[in-house]
């Protein structure tokens, strides 16, 4: 399986992620991890162990990991908990650019967004503002094949499962990937629930461009969670 788009006019730095692994590195409010230092250490160490690019949230984040590593950034800003959420609208997206991310990553579904611009006017106006790329966060073909028109650099399966058009699988959707990269012509980036290595690789054979893998190395609440349940188990 191959993915449709083709290298040839994508920048160099965004270039740097095929077929490797981008590491989500954040924490939820309340939680100890919650602290820029501590965020830019988890990037230095996903670094270390071969990541090819960050992904992170929150300007302070941002701004702590641009620091921390060489490797490109993703980076989102979060603004509540449901609906639009993953940097909603076009001055959040130029803050995230500002804080230092190289590419940025917004909510790229079909719902309306809080500052009411279109996607296509949000990634336009954000475009000619900086230049940076554009990362659509999609949760359905539909959303994946709009953003692709309105003008997204790059479609991530980070919402499957999220917005009510794609069940939630207990792994990655790889059904959606596979479409996506069959049928768009930008890059598609699996994000969401892989949790092991082979899931990793997996994504990769549906024709992911990379794999954005955030929880199960970034997460540590998570993960322990996962162990205590298996030896607790009845």
């Amino acid at each position: 399986m191959t993915s449709a788009h083709t290298d040839i006019a994508l920048p160099a730095r965004f270039r740097a992620l095929r077929g490797g692994l981008v590491v989500s590195c954040q924490a939820y409010p309340g939680e100890p991890l919650r602290h820029p230092e501590s965020m830019a250490r988890i990037a230095q160490s996903a670094v270390t162990g071969g990541a090819v690019g960050i992904r992170a949230q929150g300007l302070d984040d941002i701004r702590a990991i641009a620091e921390a590593v060489t490797v490109p950034q993703i980076g989102l800003w979060k603004v509540g908990a449901d609906g639009v959420f993953i940097t909603p609208t076009l001055e959040h997206a130029l803050a995230v650019a500002e804080a230092g991310a190289d590419i940025v990553a917004i909510d790229g579904t079909r719902r309306p967004r809080p500052d009411g611009l279109t996607l296509a006017e949000t990634i336009r106006r954000f475009r000619d503002e900086t230049g940076l790329m554009i990362m659509a966060d999609a949760g359905s073909v539909d959303d994946a094949l709009a953003a692709e028109d309105a003008g997204a650099d790059v479609v991530g399966t980070t919402l499957s499962g999220y917005t009510g058009e794609r069940p939630v699988s207990d792994g990655p959707d790889l059904e959606l990937v596979e479409i996506l990269a069959s049928r768009l012509t930008v890059p598609v980036l699996a994000e969401g629930r892989i949790r092991t290595p082979a899931e990793a690789k997996a994504a990769l054979d549906a024709g992911a461009y990379s794999v954005v893998v955030g929880t199960a190395i970034t997460h540590p609440a998570t993960i322990t969670s996962w162990f205590v349940d298996a030896i607790t188990a009845v």
